[in-house]
């Protein structure tokens, strides 16, 4: 009789050892897909057991049963967390298991660009499958009190133009707070950094002469040149005469070309018309526009214009400028120059 136990248990030793054997197999063998990768979505409140399967349904695990046992006897059918999972030709059940019970989902990303208006930047979020949609327009206005800003603030120009990654289902104000606290970080570490003697009273002000900057060119070196004019204007009581703020000022109004009207247009963003800066700024300046801002070139320009080359040409005096505008504007013709009232005649 002993004998026999003895025999029995020797046998359930070996049957649970093979038994262990074919389930670690099972475990550790890479998984074969259609393709090389495959989007798995794991619905909130899904238990092990459903999620087992499912997958087996799509033909992604072939031994579930094996899985949903391991699963519990490692005390992780309980943290599977819900999200879109990449599961890719080669990776294995357990590893599956580990990117699920440690959310490692799937990460969509969007890239806000230096020199977008807010509307823009929403435009992109709100066009974004991917991202759930919680603000309306009627939200905007109290946006940055909400993303821990003064009340009463303008979105605009608030957000640091970059790529944010995030998971399926993120909300826009998730993103949008990223961006906010990302763009405060640099615009406060600058600030601290700033240069002496500049014409600015506030991270604010930098804030908005750097999305003037970033509008009025994409050129990196140039970027200090044309925030010297700034400054220089600025400290010399000179409006500061950019295109850019004329150009935001008229909003849905413009559709190409600054008339000689729309210099004159009264709207308080229009810098031909009001001295010192716009009320916010125009668009989401880079980190770029920020540093030539608080480090702009030592210069005595006061005046650029473009080249049509993707350039601009600084001048120090207005005789300068006409000049420059005459060669690169108007193809040398003096009289047009004289007689054109669209363009500027100084300024940026």
């Amino acid at each position: 009789m002993r004998k026999a136990i003895i025999t029995g248990l020797a046998g359930l030793a070996l049957l649970l050892g093979v038994l262990v054997v074919i389930g670690w197999h099972a475990l550790s063998t890479p998984l074969q897909l259609p393709t090389e990768q495959v989007e798995f979505k794991v619905p909130a409140g899904s238990s092990a057991r459903q999620v087992a399967d499912r997958l087996h349904a799509l033909h992604i695990l072939r031994h579930p049963g094996w899985w949903l046992i391991y699963a519990r006897l490692s005390d992780q059918a309980g943290s599977i967390q819900s999200g879109d999972y990449a599961v890719r030709t080669g990776m294995t059940p357990l590893q599956l298991l580990g990117d699920m019970v440690n959310g490692r989902t799937v990460q969509y990303g969007i890239t806000l660009i230096d020199g977008w208006t807010f509307a823009q930047a929403m435009h992109a979020l709100n066009a974004d499958p991917h991202i759930r949609h919680t603000l309306k327009p009627v939200d905007y206005p109290g946006l940055i009190a909400r993303l821990g800003g003064p009340k009463g603030m303008s979105p605009e120009g608030w957000f640091y133009p970059n790529t944010y990654f995030f998971s399926n289902g993120a909300t826009d104000v998730s993103i949008l707070k990223r961006a906010y606290q990302a763009m405060r970080q640099e615009l406060d570490h600058a600030w601290d950094t700033r240069a002496p003697g500049l014409p600015l009273k506030t991270p604010y002000d930098a804030l908005i002469l750097a999305s003037l900057v970033e509008k009025e060119t994409g050129s990196a070196k140039e970027r200090p040149l044309v925030a010297s004019v700034f400054v220089n204007r600025l400290r010399l009581g000179m409006r500061l005469q950019s295109d850019p703020t004329v150009i935001y000022g008229l909003g849905k109004r413009y559709h190409g070309g600054i008339t000689f009207k729309d210099l004159r247009n009264p709207s308080p963003y229009n810098t031909y018309v009001h001295t010192g800066l716009p009320p916010t700024p125009i668009a989401l300046p880079g980190g770029p526009a920020i540093q030539a801002v608080l480090h702009p070139a030592d210069t005595q320009y006061l005046y650029f214009v473009a080249t049509g080359k993707g350039t601009h040409v600084f001048s120090k005096t207005y005789a300068e400028q006409k000049r420059a505008v005459i060669k690169y504007q108007l193809g040398g013709d003096a009289a047009r120059y004289r007689a054109d009232k669209t363009k500027p005649q100084a300024g940026g």
